[in-house]
């Protein structure tokens, strides 16, 4: 069979082979350290939309929630009012995403948790769903989104889509059709009402609009589920259709990658979390200007000339050369790396801030960084050379997608990431308490209980 026939027949009925398998998604099949791994990025989901619960944007969609009016049901994480399903996930979509510190997933190249956790929470919440049903629906939207992102990598991204809100609306219908307990036909009809909603845009970037996209993607996807299973009508095969999705968002359609299976079957063991509280493709030059000041005993001030070399992609993404505010400066490789080199610690969410964006130190040492944007390198490898004031050059390669194969390790440290984000929202009573039930999800019961203890009512 040519190549032609073969993408061809791999096209056909992908949505409904996608749909297929979310469907049938199961616990009792899911193999335990893949569980882990989903109970992780509920920790860590809960953690960054705490911690960005009180940014401005989140309360802008907050107030404009509350003013269509009528008691809502469900749960505003790190607030006390309650609004209705679609509103709380779209608020907390925006606010998990907030401070750019959520986990990521590059067969995707976006933020998967944050699309799909909003909506699954939201409708977990009104149905009173058990912590085992969160993960199976959980994995089933995940596995759903990375699937359709490979098949559209690099394109689409380059093309200007944002995955997160794109390819994010497709993970959250799933999971919420999973959640439901909507058949193949009934998922892949969610899955058509889904692809007509999606959109967002990476000029967005930098702006309130990054974080909107998550929420966007949870509510489209939530409300995609919730018509299919009333009946609504659609394409079921709104991927592979002329004009469909995947013509419509990308100048190469692998469909291949959709079905092809990944290391150990699932997509979800290589999430990538996130360390440091900017854009994840600044994460590997900061990691190799944390390596070479510590190694060498040097500073920012040491440095006579920086050059950082990494993928012609992420020029589009985080190359920001004069920030001028933290949420600028969380998409500029130039004043990461400066922090990084300056010892501060980029894991610390309140350093991104104007301050420390125009610290005339920080800004005198970014403008001694040069990027330049090697066509054809994985997107998350970075190089970087430093020529230092005493005539020494230092060089420092870091791949940040390689994701931690030592899961006790990083529960640890996901552990300590949460402490610090969740403890100044809940008190430390409070925060414990969330933490051990989400570290317990398979045994709890009603996963309401959850966005209870996170609610700023019970802080």
């Amino acid at each position: 069979m040519d190549g032609t026939r073969q993408a061809g027949a791999m096209a056909a009925n992908l949505t409904r082979a996608l749909a297929t398998r979310a469907a049938e998604t199961r616990y009792d099949a899911l193999p335990p350290e893949l569980r882990r791994v989903a109970r992780q990025c509920v920790l860590d989901f809960f953690g960054v939309t705490l911690a960005g619960a009180a940014e401005p944007l989140v309360c802008i969609l907050l107030d404009d929630a509350l003013t269509e009016g009528g008691a809502g049901s469900a749960t505003v994480i790190g607030h006390r009012e309650r609004v209705s399903p679609l509103a709380a996930t779209l608020v907390n979509g925006a606010a998990s995403h907030a401070l750019d510190y959520d986990d990521v997933n590059l067969a995707m190249l976006g933020h998967p948790s944050v699309a799909v956790l909003p909506a699954l929470l939201a409708l977990g919440e009104a149905r009173q769903a058990s912590g085992r049903a969160l993960i199976e629906s959980f994995v089933a939207g995940y596995e759903t989104e990375c699937r359709i992102g490979a098949t559209l990598v690099p394109t689409h991204y380059d093309l200007g889509f944002h995955p997160t809100c794109t390819v994010g609306t497709f993970g959250a219908a799933a999971a919420c059709a999973r959640l439901l307990g909507l058949g193949a036909a009934e998922t892949a009809r969610a899955l058509g009402i889904a692809g007509t909603q999606a959109g967002g845009l990476k000029s967005m970037f930098g702006t309130m609009c990054k974080p909107f996209h998550a929420g966007k993607a949870g509510e489209n996807g939530l409300r995609a589920a919730r018509l299919a299973a009333r009946g609504f009508t659609t394409r079921d095969d709104v991927l592979e259709c002329v004009q469909g999705f995947a013509e419509t968002h990308s100048r190469e359609f692998k469909p291949q990658a959709a079905r092809a299976e990944p290391d150990r079957g699932f997509h979800l063991y290589a999430n990538l979390f996130k360390y440091h509280a900017a854009c994840y493709l600044t994460h590997a030059s900061i990691e190799n200007a944390m390596a070479l000041r510590d190694r060498h005993g040097i500073g920012l001030d040491d440095v006579v000339r920086a050059t950082i070399r990494l993928d012609g992609a992420c020029d589009r993404v985080c190359n920001i050369a004069e920030p001028e505010d933290g949420l600028q400066s969380k998409f500029s490789l130039r004043q990461t790396t400066a922090m990084a080199l300056a010892g501060i610690d980029t894991s610390g969410i309140a350093v991104f801030d104007k301050a420390t964006a125009s610290d005339p130190r920080l800004v005198a040492g970014r403008r001694r960084i040069t990027v330049e944007f090697v066509q054809g390198w994985p997107h998350a490898v970075s190089e970087l050379v430093l020529e230092l004031r005493d005539g020494r050059r230092l060089e420092s390669r870091h791949d940040a997608g390689a994701p931690m194969s030592d899961l006790e390790a990083q529960e640890k440290r996901l552990i300590v990431k949460f402490d610090a984000l969740a403890v100044p929202v809940l008190g430390a009573a409070q925060a414990k308490g969330l933490r051990q039930a989400i570290l317990a999800l398979d045994e709890l019961d009603d996963v309401g209980r959850l966005l209870r203890m996170a609610s700023a009512c019970a802080a």
